[in-house]
């Protein structure tokens, strides 16, 4: 297997992460850089990144990235015994009648109302999409691999992706997930990145600058957020189930100016389903193109849940960018976690 990956362009550098996939050029006046094999497609030398040792895709490893302190444990006990009660033989023992509440130091605290059921998107929003018949027929076709590597859109979710937010009246305090900052560089650096949460822009902003220093941030293609979704007004401020059409993507001028149409062997494609993928922990969400999906377990902050699941999507992404069509090879072999 190993000599297979090897003779695929699979095969990892220990110095850091795999080098071979693209760099996008000249975004937002920031230049790329690349490896020299793929120089007839205009590619300009990759230069190697400062990471860990990462697995072979579609095998778990208990440590991709050796020398990380191991995450502390979570089982605490903050139990503590109580004092020993004081008693008197001169005074009579108190004791609580059976009917009689104690008192708790909550008492008079208000309980927080219990969320609203997700609805279903009205017909104004778009209601329920599904695939298109044309989508369904070319996602069909059988998965075939260039020699070299080809634009990649990588759009990215936030919360329960990437971060989580412990504390729903704190909407600004939020967790990462191991090895997010450095698996966010990484798709900065190598691919084309679209960032698109269904939460409202305000959040969406602070998770981005949770993730991305200034200079990542203007290498993003798009950052999206709840207002992107074309909702209504009723919808948008309610609990309405959202989906990631990305026709809506493809078609957004500036998104699809993003695409290298200037490069040798890319002139007059666009960004489309042979060459997206969507990263959520949602499969709802990924509904209208359930074959440009990876869909990942959700956060919640357990820090020793699926630690590694984000260098496993890395080497994915890797070897999608060598695919002729995403949706082809996601249908055929969707993402795993072992």
């Amino acid at each position: 297997m190993d000599a297979l990956m090897a003779a695929n362009g699979l095969a990892n550098n220990h110095g850091g992460w795999p080098s071979f996939p693209m760099v996008p050029q000249m975004m937002n006046g920031l230049q790329g850089v690349n490896n020299s094999m793929f120089q007839p497609n205009g590619f300009l030398p990759m230069m190697p990144m400062p990471y860990g040792n990462m697995a072979a895709f579609s095998t778990a490893s208990p440590s991709l990235f050796p020398g990380q302190p191991p995450y502390p444990s979570q089982d605490h006990d903050y139990q503590t015994p109580l004092p020993p009660q004081r008693t008197s033989p001169d005074l009579p023992v108190r004791t609580r009648s059976p009917g009689r509440r104690g008192h708790s130091p909550h008492q008079g605290q208000r309980k927080p109302a219990p969320r609203a059921a997700i609805t279903a998107p009205s017909k104004g929003s778009g209601g329920i999409p599904d695939p298109t018949p044309s989508y369904l027929v070319r996602a069909s076709f059988l998965p075939k691999r260039r020699a070299t590597p080809g634009p990649l859109l990588v759009v990215i979710d936030l919360n329960g992706t990437l971060l989580h937010r412990p504390d729903k009246r704190k909407p600004f305090n939020f967790r990462a997930r191991p090895h997010a900052h450095r698996f966010v560089s990484y798709c900065i650096e190598t691919f084309w990145v679209v960032i698109w949460s269904s939460a409202r822009p305000d959040n969406v902003k602070r998770m981005v600058e949770e993730l991305t220093d200034k200079e990542q941030l203007g290498r993003v293609v798009a950052v999206w957020g709840r207002d992107k979704f074309g909702l209504t007004p009723e919808d948008y401020n309610a609990r309405t189930q959202c989906y990631k059409r990305l026709t809506a993507l493809w078609s957004d001028p500036v998104v699809a100016a993003s695409y290298p149409a200037d490069r040798e062997g890319f002139a007059g494609r666009c960004w489309d389903q042979g060459n997206t993928v969507l990263i959520d922990d949602s499969v709802e969400k990924a509904r209208s193109e359930p074959h440009n999906a990876i869909t990942i377990p959700e956060f919640t902050g357990d820090m020793t849940t699926t630690p590694d699941i984000l260098p496993m999507v890395h080497d994915y992404l890797n070897e999608l960018c060598f695919q002729e069509d995403v949706s082809a090879y996601i249908r055929a072999n969707p993402f795993k976690m072992a």
